[in-house]
């Protein structure tokens, strides 16, 4: 039996294409594909978007390094993300500390950055859209 490919699909409620924009800015994220409601083969049924909704993103596809996220408004405003992480493993302290500041802006820090017994940088933050990530520094002496 083929390994399933699980890929994170994240819902903004409204501010995915602003989302989008953040990590393109922060992270580097490539965008691949992006498509909103108004341009979908089939119009949804009746009542299923709110008014507005037609210009918001039905599907956006992103990489970030090797990694592919896929992104959208949903069907409803506002989001919330609950009971997962996003994990950033990089090579250095450098880079931790890029990225980790790049995701607290307009975000809130629940651990900064400090040295655990598992990596000499280590940090937890919630983005400005409500995800939680983890930025780990991952080396031959320390494993993720």
């Amino acid at each position: 039996m083929p390994t399933p490919l699980i890929q994170p699909y994240l819902m903004f409620g409204g501010r995915c294409e602003e989302a989008l924009e953040f990590y393109r800015t922060a992270l580097g994220a490539q965008i691949d594909m992006l498509m909103y409601h108004k341009d979908s083969p089939e119009a949804p049924p009746p009542g299923m978007l709110p008014p507005g909704f037609e210009n918001k993103v039905m599907h956006a596809s992103f990489r970030i390094g090797d990694n592919v996220l896929m992104a959208s408004d949903g069907c409803e405003e506002g989001s919330q993300f609950n009971g997962f992480s996003l994990s950033i493993a990089v090579a250095t302290e450098a880079e931790a500390d890029h990225f980790f500041n790049a995701l607290a802006d307009g975000g809130q820090v629940q651990m900064p950055l400090t040295k655990t017994f598992w990596s000499p940088r280590f940090g937890m933050l919630t983005d400005r859209f409500g995800i939680v990530w983890m930025v780990n520094v991952v080396g031959n002496e320390h494993t993720a």
